[in-house]
């Protein structure tokens, strides 16, 4: 890909730069930590919560592609184990990552003006649906991390022609692939923008009087040479590719039969079906889902997917399309990274509303991840004619540039703040002129706001009981003959999957969980005559029919979604005052 003019730039601007892109990563890092553990989980956080931790229980896991990749399984269950299990410690890996995503500017420095880098540095650190969703417990903004990383890498690696950034752009590759299965939307989109880039190429050639056929010709050489020099190179990060996504995906089968990872270095015979498991395996899970869970109407989504970043990217959009513009136009020539990262957003903008399953904010990132870096050159436009304007003295030309960044700056500092720590369980929101809105960017499945003390509570009271069954949920059998709530045997829910009523508590069980609680349901309400667990719950509107047996309880009214599941945790208040004693 082609360098722009840059300007002069010798040891000490250089650092400066580096120097800049190390304080972008410390705000952001500072962001994504700052009260990380303070929300409640999110429905799809306790859900692989739970199972995270019934897998450190049993030794016992496998690859479903309906939980997504194994890189939570796997990093999580010896992160809890080294330090504990929290709302915090979950989220952790992807605030890490996601906090030193602004360095990954770094790696483009062979294609950006510094001006640039630090403009997308900044994009990475503040973006409002980047910020929420790295302080989350989900995949999308660990892919797009890894694959920004891998990117870099792999220019400087053709840019340098030195092979370590070859095995670094390999394993970022290899952990986007364990993180979650769009990982092939991002290949197919790299592949689709490099096929642009190249007829970019062939036109050009064309226009400066040359055969197409001989521009290709040429470039298949030159890319054919690169490949032979380096291909010892590229068959061991090929290796390592296979190896991180082996160990990731391999079985775990502690204590019971079949393939498991462990267990075939005891039995090296193993080994096949363990690799065969984690590839074809894997594979077959994930087309298998794939194929069963799109076949959705398209504008719906992609008018909630045009909402989420209204409200959390707009500036970022809007500089996009400048960026790509000015680096088309406005240059001598397109400039290939400005044209490939545009091109692989922009094709996300359309494809992900017909892909995805369900409305959620989160595969946004996706888009907004890429187009941080043509937004980051309209950015940087932006303050270079500022700049200049200031240093010809041209006052109003410097006050508009002026204007323009301040206003921009509120269209990202407001939303940031306000979804990612004043209001992150909510279902309105402020505007930014005032009035109310709806929040896009939240999903549904967060609980709505205030439930978190009714948990701690709930916790508290499992943990001070020593006899018994710790928390009851009285269920029932809706009009569609489903259970909320109830189980008719609960050790159906120490293995995935689940019974079908267990998913209606979510996201209880990773709270339950935590404190260890015995776990018991019933759909007769007799059943609250002889026994009184410290902890009772239902849905709100089946209050009526356990009230009469729960005197000494204390009721909390909570939605365990945004809106529509109003649930009531029943705590009784003797367990509080032994929790308290015991506190």
């Amino acid at each position: 890909m082609s360098s722009d003019e840059r300007a002069p730039s010798g040891w000490i601007a250089s650092n400066r730069t580096l120097a800049a892109l190390l304080a972008v990563s410390a705000l952001a890092l500072a962001l994504r930590l700052f009260r990380l553990g303070n929300r409640v989980a999110h429905w799809d956080e306790a859900r692989v919560g739970y199972w995270i931790l019934r897998y450190q229980e049993t030794g016992i896991w496998e690859y479903h592609a309906v939980i997504h990749g194994p890189f939570f399984p796997q990093v999580n269950s010896v992160l809890f184990q080294l330090v504990g299990a929290s709302d915090f410690t979950a989220r952790l890996p992807v605030a890490l990552v996601a906090g030193l995503l602004p360095l990954a500017a770094w790696l483009y420095r062979d294609h950006l003006r510094e001006s640039e880098m630090v403009a997308l540095a900044l994009f990475l650190a503040l973006n409002p649906i980047l910020l929420y969703y790295s302080r989350f417990m989900r995949n999308d903004v660990l892919l797009a991390a890894f694959m920004l990383f891998a990117l870099g890498f792999f220019l400087r690696a053709r840019a340098t022609g030195r092979a370590r950034y070859i095995y670094a752009g390999t394993a970022m590759l290899a952990l986007g692939f364990t993180t979650k299965e769009n990982v092939l939307l991002y290949v197919l989109s790299w592949l689709g923008a490099g096929a642009l880039l190249l007829d970019h190429r062939l036109f050009l050639a064309r226009n400066h009087g040359r055969r197409w056929t001989g521009a290709f010709v040429e470039r298949a050489t030159r890319s054919g040479r690169w490949l032979a020099r380096f291909a010892p190179h590229i068959a061991l990060a090929v290796v390592e590719f296979f190896a991180i996504v082996v160990y990731f995906y391999a079985p775990r089968a502690r204590g019971v039969e079949g393939p498991g990872l462990w267990k075939a270095f005891g039995n090296p015979a193993m080994f096949g079906a363990v690799v065969r498991e984690a590839t074809v395996g894997s594979w077959s899970e994930f087309t298998g889902h794939w194929v069963k869970s799109q076949g959705h109407s398209y504008l719906p989504y992609f008018e909630h997917f045009v909402r989420v970043l209204e409200q959390g990217a707009l500036p970022l959009v809007v500089f996009s399309v400048v960026g790509f513009l000015a680096a088309r136009y406005v240059d001598e020539r397109p400039r290939d990274l400005v044209s490939f990262a545009f091109y692989w957003g922009a094709v996300g903008v359309l494809g992900y509303p017909l892909v995805t399953d369900i409305k959620a904010g989160w595969v946004t990132a996706h888009v907004v991840a890429p187009l941080a870096i043509p937004a980051a050159v309209g950015a940087a436009l932006l303050y270079r004619w500022g700049q200049e304007a200031y240093e010809d003295g041209d006052d109003a030309g410097a006050a508009a540039a002026a204007l323009v960044a301040l206003l921009v700056v509120a269209q990202v500092a407001f939303p940031a703040v306000s979804f990612a720590y004043l209001h992150p369980q909510d279902r309105h929101v402020p505007g930014l002129l005032g009035g109310q809105q709806d929040n896009y960017i939240v999903q549904y499945g967060q609980p709505a706001d205030g439930i978190g003390p009714a948990l701690e509570k709930m916790q508290a009271a499992a943990r001070a009981n020593e006899n018994g069954t710790d928390v009851l949920y009285y269920g029932y059998a809706n009009e569609q003959s489903d259970y909320i709530f109830f189980v008719p045997d609960e050790s159906d829910n120490d293995r995935w999957p689940a019974a079908s009523g267990w998913y209606n508590r979510l996201p209880l069980p990773w709270y339950t969980e935590l404190a260890n609680a015995s776990v018991d349901s019933t759909m007769q309400s007799e059943t609250l005559e002889t026994r009184r667990p410290p902890v009772v719950i239902t849905r709100t509107k089946k209050k009526p029919d356990i009230d009469e047996y729960l005197s000494g309880y204390v009721a909390y009214d909570h939605e365990l979604t945004l809106h529509g599941s109003e649930t009531t945790i029943y705590i009784k208040r003797s367990a509080l005052r032994e929790a308290n004693s015991t506190a």
